[in-house]
């Protein structure tokens, strides 16, 4: 740590933010806005990436067209893709997300989901989560209530101390889901 200066360590981190931070430029220097030095093609591939082709094709300008102050020209799920595909601009080797599919509707967070899903391969995430599905499948889960950490573990083994992770599960996946699965059969191969 002590070799790296305060602006190569940030670059080394990538925010998807709960409400991403879009400026009132036009798409192409909104997703630019992470690497500012990128050529269109790579714009272009981020963008497709993070599901942004999805909808590009549907503004009257395309990635020249201007998304107004905070993005107020797209939806939720569209700002969150704009923030999603700076992050694979940057590529950066640490992503955190706060809280980046919470104020989404239902398809809109599942197609950001599958973007999260991609833009966390190989790579360190720190997620911030309350909806316990973005969560579920992470190495580490640290539960934290009062400004503490009330339990550490993977989902299985918070679900199986029965405190407050489990609790959580039963309360937005129901009672079947939030049962930990079985372990698997032993491989005598």
């Amino acid at each position: 740590m002590r070799g790296y200066t305060i602006f190569s360590l940030r670059h080394q981190i990538g925010l998807v933010p709960q409400e991403p931070v879009l400026f009132s430029g036009t798409l192409l220097e909104n997703i630019r806005y992470g690497r500012a030095d990128a050529t269109l093609d790579e714009v272009r591939e981020a963008a497709r990436r993070a599901y942004v082709d999805e909808f590009v094709g549907k503004l009257e300008d395309g990635y020249a067209t201007v998304i107004g102050e905070r993005g107020v020209r797209l939806s939720g799920g569209q700002k969150q893709r704009v923030s999603i595909a700076r992050a694979f601009l940057e590529d950066p080797a640490i992503i955190m997300l706060d809280e980046a599919t919470s104020s989404l509707d239902s398809e809109s967070e599942r197609i950001v989901q599958q973007a999260l899903d991609e833009l966390m391969k190989d790579r360190t995430t720190l997620v911030v989560a309350h909806r316990l599905a973005t969560v579920r499948h992470a190495d580490q889960i640290a539960v934290v209530a009062d400004g503490r950490v009330s339990g550490l573990g993977d989902h299985d083994s918070l679900l199986c101390r029965d405190g407050l992770y489990a609790l959580l599960c039963r309360q937005q996946f129901g009672a079947a889901a939030a049962t930990p699965e079985p372990p698997g059969e032993p491989d005598l191969g």
